[in-house]
């Protein structure tokens, strides 16, 4: 670690405390400006907010490099989406230029920076509502600038009184915040900028503003003030929101590492909280499934791209928070019984059609075999099969199926076209493409888990039907060629073909996002079966040993033009992309865990470190860095609905999780070191462990493993196929 980096965090940490909080803390080692200068794809945002909470702020700019911040959101409506309430303070005449940040303090509970070297601006969350300082100086007038983010919307003040309120639309929905300021407004201007209202309101050199966000109301935004910042003391509410991060992230607590490692895990922790958010405001929720208010006191939770969500993410969230898991899947529930199908990306503003895949399905069947029960599975089962049976499985298209949709019930397939051949299906999105050999993959899976999932659901009678679906990704599979391939309508393979480039941008005639070298390896349900049509265990781990090995076969220029999602590269495995997460344990499945082991430490040291540069993809409101917990941790999931765990490399010398219902889950690997990386032996509960994974029920009961480290691998341990991970098409059968 570079010694002005360290120099920089001990800077970052020295400023004194509130009270109440705690210098041993691990919110201490979050960074929230980790990965804000994206890889060629979007940055992170250092976001502020409450755990799972509504209000989320950040400054607005290119990113972490960019000099200038245009404004402050009063919050998002979701991560990477529309930012709501446009406020900024200003001096002098020019209203709209933007303005030099420096001297910025980010953390997860407290935001303050300097604008023009001059104006200090400081911000703490509470759930639904926010807190900001002013300190001005200079003669000028000084003002806050309010505006719509979305083009519509009003801002009304009132010279002399301490409130502002504003309205804001957005897609067929509108957002609500009412304001109080320290200070009465001095005077009020209406301007006219691209034909949008933009309003100032003229303060003092030294104010403050407590705001309210609704979905609901004006009304509402002032209830949700009222009740969570009732005062003006800045401090105490600083204080409470550091407490909030001071539990979530204290639940997890590592020895060993380096400080550079801490950072990294508890700043990917923190971002894995950015996500889903409770928008139940004191007995009241705005739903845009049915675009009506609902009278609830359970809470409501929107914001999830299941695509990237429910591999690590997800599975995460279960793990350390599983009451709050099942709240979640209940609000999918609703969100299907408002608005007649189960959500893929449900936000705040309805069902984003977006991806690929019917993961709902993996979410709740992972949920419910780790022992999650508390939704209504029987509603929950309706949902997926009518999604699988009767929705489009078209990428970023909601609704009905078409004519492709009744293709792939009755061959097993999605069809894909010749290349040149011009699309004829008008519902096929003209970007998005078909996709078709990634709808396939990742519907299979889904549908083995809508299987699992028939048996509680109580309908046993439904298990044949999902299990022979599941085992559609056989019909894209090339032998000959030892690759997942695209084949069109008539059943013959698509020529010329490059797994490595074709497809147009992104791949998506036939993937998503990635090529297929990545998809050979997206059939987490069936991976022996998946091995048994490469050829064996030894032609599959030989496959995989040359993913990580592959060249480009062009340039880089030719690869990111085309596949600029393709970031983290490691031959053709791709670090910045969620469909590669699983891959690197899949040595373990063929005897080789050393290997999962190697791979692990090389992937994490390599491509997440604790600077801008640190994340290698596009982080997706946590679904990337969740997984940077999980290996971190040392174990990781890799079939969502078989409740176990694979062992990778654990960075720190000891991980402690404090778990709901009371016990401790505990992984002692005391050598663990940068060099000693590779697992010479292991126990649990003090028995010997011979094979490389563990079961959920293991960590429940507060189970501890032992990991002897050592700097050259144990090619024996974990070795045997007696000691390989269940994971079969067949596993459980909905039992």
């Amino acid at each position: 670690m570079q010694l002005n980096r360290l120099l920089l965090g001990m800077a970052l940490f020295a400023a004194p405390f509130a009270r109440g909080q705690s210098t041993n803390s691990n919110v201490n080692y979050v960074d929230p400006t980790i990965g804000s200068v994206g890889i060629i794809l979007e940055p992170t945002r250092p976001a502020v907010h409450l755990p799972n909470s509504m209000v989320r702020v950040f400054p607005i700019r290119r990113d972490q490099l960019d000099d200038r911040i245009h404004t402050f959101p009063l919050t998002i409506a979701s991560h990477r989406q529309e930012s709501l309430f446009g406020m900024m303070p200003v001096s002098g005449d020019d209203y709209f230029a933007p303005r030099v940040w420096d001297r910025e303090r980010t953390t997860p509970y407290y935001y303050s920076t300097f604008l023009d070297d001059a104006d200090q601006v400081e911000f703490t969350p509470a759930a639904r509502s926010g807190y900001f300082k002013f300190h001005f100086q200079g003669k000028e007038k000084h003002y806050l600038r309010f505006q719509p983010l979305n083009g519509k919307g009003t801002i009304e003040a009132t010279a002399g009184k301490q409130v502002i309120t504003g309205t804001e639309q957005f897609h067929d929905m509108a957002a609500y915040f009412y304001a109080e300021l320290s200070t009465p407004v001095v005077g009020v201007q209406t301007l006219d900028k691209e034909g949008q209202k933009i309003l100032l309101a003229e303060v003092p050199a030294e104010t403050a503003i407590k705001y309210g966000v609704s979905f609901v109301s004006i009304e509402q935004a002032k209830i949700n003030l009222q009740k969570e910042i009732p005062d003006w003391n800045f401090d105490a509410l600083k204080d409470k929101a550091f407490k909030a991060w001071d539990k979530v992230l204290g639940q997890i607590n590592v020895k060993g590492g380096t400080p550079a490692q801490k950072r990294v895990f508890y700043t990917s922790l923190y971002r894995s909280y950015e996500r889903m958010i409770n928008i139940n405001e004191y007995g009241k929720y705005y739903s845009a499934y049915d675009h009506k208010v609902h009278t609830s006191d359970k809470p409501f939770y929107a914001d999830n791209w299941l695509w990237d969500t429910y591999i690590a993410l997800e599975p995460l969230q279960t793990l350390l928070h599983p009451a709050a898991e099942a709240d979640k899947i209940s609000s999918y529930i609703q969100m299907y019984e408002q608005g007649g199908w189960m959500p893929s990306f449900a936000l705040v503003t309805g069902d984003h059609a977006c991806m690929t895949g019917n993961h709902a399905a993996a979410w709740m069947a992972d949920a419910w075999f780790k022992g999650v029960h508390n939704f209504d599975v029987a509603k929950a089962y309706e949902g997926l099969k009518k999604n699988a049976l009767e929705a489009t499985l078209l990428p970023w298209r909601n609704g009905p199926g078409t004519e492709l949709d009744a293709f792939y019930n009755k061959h097993g397939y999605m069809p894909s076209l010749k290349p040149g051949e011009k699309e004829w299906v008008s519902e096929v999105h003209g970007f998005e493409r078909r996709q078709a050999v990634a709808v396939t993959l990742e519907n299979s899976f889904d549908d083995w888990c809508i299987a699992q999932l028939a048996v509680p659901a109580g309908k046993k009678e439904d298990v044949p039907l999902f299990l022979k679906r599941a085992a559609n990704y056989k019909n894209v599979f090339r032998a000959d060629k030892g690759f997942m391939w695209p084949k069109d309508s008539a059943g013959n393979w698509i020529e010329p073909f490059d797994p490595k480039f074709s497809g147009g941008q992104g791949g998506r005639d036939y993937f998503t996002e990635n090529n297929a070298y990545t998809y050979n390896w997206d059939v987490k349900h069936d991976l022996r079966g998946l091995f048994g049509l490469m050829g064996g265990r030894a032609a599959a781990e030989a496959n995989l040993d040359r993913l990580f090995r592959e060249g480009l076969g062009r340039s880089k220029y030719q690869l990111w033009y085309t596949f600029p999602d393709a970031t983290g590269l490691v031959g053709q495995f791709v670090m910045g992309n969620e469909p590669s997460f699983h891959i690197p344990y899949l040595y373990n499945y063929l005897g080789a865990p050393w290997k999962t082991q190697k791979r692990i430490r090389m992937l994490l040291d390599t491509w997440y470190t604790d600077n801008l540069f640190g994340i290698p993809g596009d982080e997706d409101g946590g679904g990337m860095t969740a997984f940077v917990v999980f290996s971190m941790m040392g174990f990781c999931p890799v079939t969502p609905g078989i409740p176990q765990y694979n062992i990778g490399s654990p960075v720190f010398t000891q991980v402690t999780i404090q778990l709901e219902n009371g016990k401790v889950f505990t992984i002692n690997a005391p050598k663990s070191s940068g060099e000693n990386k590779y697992i010479q032996s292991a126990k649990m509960d003090g028995k010997v462990l011979n094979q490389p994974w563990f079961t959920h029920q293991e960590v429940l009961k507060g189970g501890v493993l032992e990991l002897e480290m050592g700097a050259a691998p144990n090619k024996q341990w974990g070795s045997g196929e007696q000691a390989t991970p269940p994971s079969s098409i067949d596993y459980k059968s909905g039992e």
